[in-house]
């Protein structure tokens, strides 16, 4: 008889994190829904009540900026179910605001969430996929973590700091029979853009000297709106790399991320940076 297979999901309560576990759960995974607020589960167990997988689930509260906890969620969770055959990190958030009116503590907050919070959970893992000599951990990052965005300069931050660090995770590892894996989505319908983006309290403030531009950039993202794809997608695509015994590294996925990051590549930089300028109404 084939053991089932246990999945461990952050930030499950909307968004990617949603889709992912009703979509693993599907897949025929058991999976360990985790999110900060079990109070705002409603979403996910509607979902999963209509996908006919509400059973497959198991919801915890971990809070990953809680980072001496994490070890103890991941014992209760191999306590409970013997195994962790796969850890989506998808837990974060976005801050936005110019350079200039990000106040340090802004930015430190969002490290401690996008970065630091994605490693402690994932160095809680390690040793239970160690000893398992088995195991894939998908980073959720974002086309971000490969080629930054005004406006955006501390998400981008977290997320290639996420980006390198992953890199030398996946080569440490990859004998131990573990698979490291980078998901980097463009522009998707999920939270990130309404209840999981923060604006820097200076951003909005009347005295900015930036407070034009970012006024032009928030109607440039509203414009964007009805071009965002259906996140479901990347929750699809999550559920083939873990799937796949020797997944790539990288899994860019959206026309828009492949677009930003083929002209990072091959555009000069005094040229690309004037295209995004321009398209982002900064100028």
């Amino acid at each position: 008889m084939t053991e089932e297979k246990i999945a461990v999901v952050t930030g499950s309560s909307s968004g990617i994190g949603l889709l992912t576990t009703v979509e693993l759960a599907r897949n025929g995974y058991r999976v360990v829904a985790t999110m900060r607020d079990l109070g705002r589960s409603g979403k996910l167990e509607e979902a999963a009540q209509k996908a006919g997988v509400r059973d497959r689930l198991d919801l915890r509260r971990v809070d990953i900026t809680e980072f001496d906890s994490l070890p103890g969620a991941v014992e209760a969770i191999v306590r409970d179910h013997g195994r962790i055959d796969l850890l989506v990190n998808n837990a974060g958030f976005s801050s936005a605001g110019f350079v200039e009116d990000t106040q340090l503590h802004e930015l430190r907050h969002q490290m401690e969430t996008n970065f630091f919070g994605n490693v402690a959970m994932t160095k809680a893992a390690l040793p239970v996929m160690r000893e398992q000599r088995s195991g894939h951990i998908v980073q959720v990052t974002s086309v971000a973590g490969r080629a930054a965005a005004p406006m955006l300069s501390s998400y981008a931050a977290s997320k290639f700091a996420l980006e390198g660090w992953s890199e030398a995770l996946r080569i440490e590892v990859h004998s131990l029979g573990i698979r490291v894996v980078l998901v980097e989505p463009g522009s998707y319908d999920t939270d990130i853009w309404e209840r999981n983006l923060v604006i820097g309290k200076q951003a909005l403030d009347p005295s900015s000297p930036n407070k034009e531009r970012s006024q032009r950039f928030a109607e440039f993202v509203r414009s964007q709106a009805n071009k965002r794809r259906d996140p479901g997608e990347i929750a699809r695509l999550i559920a083939r790399v873990a799937n796949d015994p020797n997944p790539r590294l990288r899994y860019l996925i959206g026309p828009d991320a492949r677009m930003q990051t083929w002209l990072r590549a091959l555009t000069p930089w005094r040229i690309y940076e004037r295209i995004v300028a321009r398209a982002t109404k900064i100028d």
